[in-house]
């Protein structure tokens, strides 16, 4: 479901700009999500907050940082106030939790079923993740699982969560 105006819990999809952006659109494509312009997911906290993953580690920072970015915000169908709750309740656990660049090879590795000892731990290892990992893992803390189709825990990409929410 999309939002124009962003509730607590909600999922904030945007685009990045430059080598990161053209990098993380890439993997995306790799992975199966094709090109788009959803690079980054990030999660909306109360009080006009957000969490989102960087490479200095998952941070909260105002929403009016993405004030001028085109954004767009989804949810679940049907989230109740209550899930919202807890979502943003989770989201403060994960405050400074590393990025890694490595969970797009490992994310891809598995779509092209190559066979890594180890992999899905690797994917689902929550010490360590890429923006979209982490606004799911929020969910999946708050017993709200977003995909039901048997994925592994943590292989999701931003395009995967605007595939399944905005479409």
């Amino acid at each position: 479901m999309k939002h124009t105006h962003p509730l607590p819990g909600d999922i904030g999809l945007t685009q990045i700009s430059g080598v990161s952006g053209r990098l993380i659109r890439f993997g995306q494509w790799i992975n199966g999500d094709g090109f788009a312009d959803y690079e980054h997911a990030f999660l909306v906290l109360p009080d006009d907050q957000i969490l989102e993953a960087e490479p200095g580690g998952a941070r909260i920072r105002p929403l009016t940082d993405y004030g001028g970015a085109n954004v767009l915000y989804v949810c679940p169908e049907g989230l109740t106030d209550r899930q919202r709750a807890g979502i943003c309740t989770a989201a403060t656990r994960y405050v400074g939790v590393p990025y890694s660049f490595l969970d797009y090879g490992a994310i891809a590795t598995h779509r092209f079923h190559i066979p890594v000892p180890g992999l899905r731990r690797y994917i689902a290892n929550t010490r360590h993740m890429i923006c979209s990992q982490l606004v799911d893992q929020c969910y999946l803390d708050a017993g709200v699982h977003l995909f039901a189709d048997g994925r592994w825990p943590g292989y999701v990409t931003p395009m995967a969560l605007y595939q399944l929410l905005a479409r």
